[in-house]
């Protein structure tokens, strides 16, 4: 069996299937392979945040999500008893969408799957092979070989992704030094609080509710938390890791899933090897301290899914892809650097609990907490080495690269209109003063790439748009500014 595509994406949970409604929506020919015949029924993620729903809203999906999902105004940093203020960012999404991962990829998978991507379930792929041309997968499929040709093959099929490894990528990093637990239990007696969260001398727990009557609990016991990450978990060790610190089980039962989980911490040394990229948990690893995984691996697929598009579609150099790496990968240091610094808060020694009572007073500070709550949410990501030249015209400092919120700008005509609206068929768009109604030249990225381009008059001229002083403004498919422009300077 042989099918041909212009790209394979390996992995069909969030980030995958993110990069194929991307591609699909450019009209690129792109197929799903997944080693799973059926969804998975467990959520390890349960958040959506504030940059990823931004992310769904560029592309006008944001409302099935938001129907299923429960926000939450505050988060958390470490377990530490002082919340993440999300009121005050700026964003349309103030909040974090409690959302099990499993009805995320339902969700994805309905609107990839009326986009016209092919998901292709139990397609386990066994080889890679890359030439001058694109990329050979092969393996099987419920016992059947098949081989799938294409341009460009992406894995976005997990921490021990074999796409990673049968491209012989590096993944750097560092194995489990602490283990945690993890259940889905019913609890007879639970906690008097919806969120409960306590780090003391004995360990560290979470209790969550998922609805229905089931409880998520997540357990660091300091007698237990040398424990090898693959050795199974049992509903009894739970419960006694459990009891010992937080000084009850809460009439724990009647568990639908029990996992073990290590801090390993590894990140690729190259998102791209050719025909070859890597998304999501199959690029970066990490202790999932404040539920950061699944969110930036859907950022991955933004940045990722505008690019191959333009490759593909719009003429635009290989070389574009690059910057895939280069920007994707600071985000992915920064992702280690803050899950390690939560795990670290996360300890039971007395230098660490007084660490803790430190941090507490800090994020009561505004300026502090809001920081943190940024970095969280992915609203803090900027790219200011962006892959798009500069046009001959003077450029406006301050505005490459810039994550744009979801504006309502005034048009010309007098008439408002939502930025992201403007976004939602994943075009450049082209944002202009009514007497400068195209860009400037020399604006072309390079010789031979049409950008697809939207283009809207709007007012800019007003003290209150966001855009006052502002003739231009290129805006890219994934909501960051290419560039800015004044005709006067």
């Amino acid at each position: 069996m042989e099918q041909v595509v212009e790209v394979a994406v390996v992995g069909s949970g969030p980030t995958g299937l993110m990069l194929a409604c991307e591609l699909a929506l450019a009209g690129v020919k792109v197929c799903v392979l997944e080693r799973r015949e059926e969804p998975v029924r467990e959520s390890r993620a349960l958040t959506m945040h504030p940059r990823s729903l931004e992310v769904l809203a560029l592309r006008g999906m944001e409302a099935r999500f938001l129907e299923r999902g429960r926000p939450l105004p505050t988060g958390h940093f470490g377990l530490l008893d002082t919340r993440l203020d999300f009121s005050g960012l700026d964003t349309t999404f103030r909040y974090t969408l409690f959302l099990p991962q499993a009805i995320t990829e339902a969700l994805l998978a309905e609107h990839a799957r009326g986009l016209g991507v092919d998901i292709r379930r139990g397609h386990v792929v066994e080889s890679l092979r890359q030439d001058e041309a694109g990329v050979d997968l092969a393996g099987r499929a419920k016992g059947v070989p098949f081989r799938c040709r294409a341009r460009y093959g992406v894995g976005a099929d997990g921490a021990r992704s074999a796409v990673r490894q049968l491209a012989g990528i590096a993944f750097p990093g560092t194995e489990a030094a602490r283990t945690s637990m993890l259940g889905d239990v019913t609890l007879d007696l639970p906690p008097a609080t919806p969120f409960l969260a306590l780090n003391n001398p004995r360990g560290n727990a979470a209790i969550v509710p998922l609805g229905d009557g089931v409880h998520r609990a997540i357990v660091t016991d300091a007698e237990r938390e040398r424990t090898p990450p693959r050795e199974p978990l049992t509903l009894d060790e739970l419960r006694a890791s459990l009891t010992r610190v937080a000084g009850s089980d809460f009439g724990m039962r009647e568990p639908r899933w029990l996992s073990r989980f290590g801090d390993g911490t590894r990140l690729v040394e190259h998102y791209r090897r050719e025909h070859v990229l890597l998304a999501g948990d199959a690029a970066h690893m990490h202790y999932p301290a404040g539920g950061q995984g699944l969110n930036v691996g859907l950022q991955d697929a933004m940045n990722l899914g505008w690019k191959l598009a333009a490759v593909l579609r719009e003429g635009a150099p290989r070389t574009l892809l690059d910057s895939y790496h280069q920007e994707r990968h600071p985000v992915g240091r920064a992702l280690l650097s803050n899950t390690q610094a939560q795990s670290a808060l996360m300890g039971f020694t007395p230098e660490v609990l007084a660490l803790r009572e430190l941090m507490n007073g800090l994020l009561r500070l505004p300026a502090i907490n809001q920081r943190l709550a940024e970095q969280l949410g992915g609203l803090d990501v900027t790219y200011p080495d962006a892959p798009v030249p500069a046009p001959a015209s003077p450029v406006l400092p301050g505005w490459t690269g810039r994550r744009l919120p979801d504006w309502t700008l005034r048009l010309a005509d007098g008439g408002p209109c939502s930025l992201y609206s403007a976004l939602h068929a994943g075009r450049w768009l082209w944002l202009h003063a009514r007497h400068d109604a195209a860009p400037p030249s020399g604006w072309e990225p390079t010789p031979g790439w049409s950008p697809r381009l939207k283009v809207l008059a709007v007012e800019t001229s007003a003290d209150t748009s966001p855009l006052h002083g502002v003739d231009g403004l290129l805006v890219r498919p994934d909501g960051h500014v290419a560039w800015a422009w004044e005709s006067s300077r």
